[in-house]
């Protein structure tokens, strides 16, 4: 995948470093209970509801599902028809690099690399991204507003830190929402960025052949101009990828509050769930390090100890991180893994006589 910008090696890389911080945030969330133990650990899982874990487990994978969705509705506003299954792709790919990664800096780039080999223009594949990546924080905006304003206990309940947390990755969300914003309407805001960024990759040798560059960003941001006008006209596709970013956000939301059904949970308690997980990802979603591993865990070990008691906190956040990141992350690793094969070997098949 070495048109992604990214070395086999740094790749490797951010997986290992992905692995290491993962098994040291599970070393930290178990350490806190000398109780803890793998067969203990076990039976609280096969006592569980079978079908509320299964549900939880659609969950997770609606959250695959529907960011494809949105992407394919979006390409589709612009005359580029795609697949399930490449929608599929194009959101493993992204779900994926985004949790390797620090502040989700990789998904984007491998999601463009795969709709960019389908076929779909680079200045397409831009204007859609960002379409998407608008509506995505315009939902978790809505979502988290609802759940603060209609339970506002919730967020009360929550230690300083974490209220902290919550209330900074807020603000944080709502500026890159106004951020995006402004790149649909003022297409000379990226194409700014874009050149400073050139000539600041040129200048420290990173990148040669700085005006071949900037001529093809002229051709692609004339492009992107005229996709970010078809945006504007277009608005029911948009309304459509933040219905499907909606579903997407809450789903994965879900998945703890499906995990606490299956423990025999009350319904009435099952709302109070959904609001702490919903207040988690607003705290951990913009935090610099890959995965959010190790915050997102501390803001949802801090919630759930108002609603739970003793060891079974620990095994209850254990599996619902389990099922909502972990799970996924490997699920989407597998899925661009085989679709970059598929990818690769279909190019070859292109270049043959």
């Amino acid at each position: 995948m070495n048109e992604t910008n990214q070395s086999p090696r740094k790749k490797l890389l951010w997986s290992l470093l992905f692995f290491v911080i993962a098994c040291a945030t599970v070393w930290a969330v178990i350490s806190q209970s000398r109780a803890f133990s793998l067969a203990a650990f076990g039976a609280y899982v096969s006592g569980m509801s079978k079908p509320w874990l299964l549900a939880a487990a659609g969950a997770m994978l609606c959250f695959i599902l529907f960011e494809g969705a949105a992407l394919i509705a979006i390409c589709r506003a612009f005359g580029y028809s795609s697949t399930p299954a490449r929608g599929f792709a194009y959101a493993a790919s992204d779900i994926y690099f985004s949790a390797i990664t620090p502040s989700a800096t990789g998904g984007q780039p491998a999601c463009a690399y795969f709709m960019i080999k389908d076929g779909i223009p680079p200045a397409v594949t831009t204007a859609a991204l960002v379409a998407n990546l608008a509506m995505y924080v315009a939902s978790i905006l809505i979502l988290g507003g609802c759940t603060l304003i209609l339970r506002p206990e919730i967020f009360l309940c929550f230690g300083t830190l974490s209220r902290a947390l919550i209330a900074i990755g807020y603000l944080l969300q709502l500026a890159l929402a106004m951020f995006f914003v402004l790149l649909l309407k003022h297409s000379s805001l990226l194409h700014a960025i874009c050149r400073g960024a050139l000539r600041f990759l040129s200048k420290i040798r990173l990148v040669r052949r700085e005006e071949e560059l900037l001529r093809r960003l002229e051709g692609h941001m004339e492009e992107y101009g005229r996709c970010v006008r078809m945006i504007a006209d277009r608005k029911g596709a948009m309304a459509k990828a933040l219905l499907y970013n909606l579903i997407q956000r809450a789903a994965m939301i879900s998945v703890p509050m499906f995990v606490f059904l299956a423990d025999g949970g009350a319904a009435a308690g099952a709302a109070r769930i959904w609001a702490v997980q919903c207040c988690a990802v607003i705290g951990s979603n913009t935090v610099p390090i890959p995965g959010a591993m190790g915050v997102s865990d501390y803001i949802m070990l801090d919630g759930f100890a108002n609603f739970l008691s003793g060891q079974s906190v620990i095994n209850f956040e254990l599996l619902s991180r389990a099922l909502s990141f972990y799970s996924c992350v490997i699920l989407c690793g597998i899925a661009t893994l085989i679709y970059y094969l598929i990818v690769r070997r279909r190019g070859r098949k292109a270049k043959r006589p």
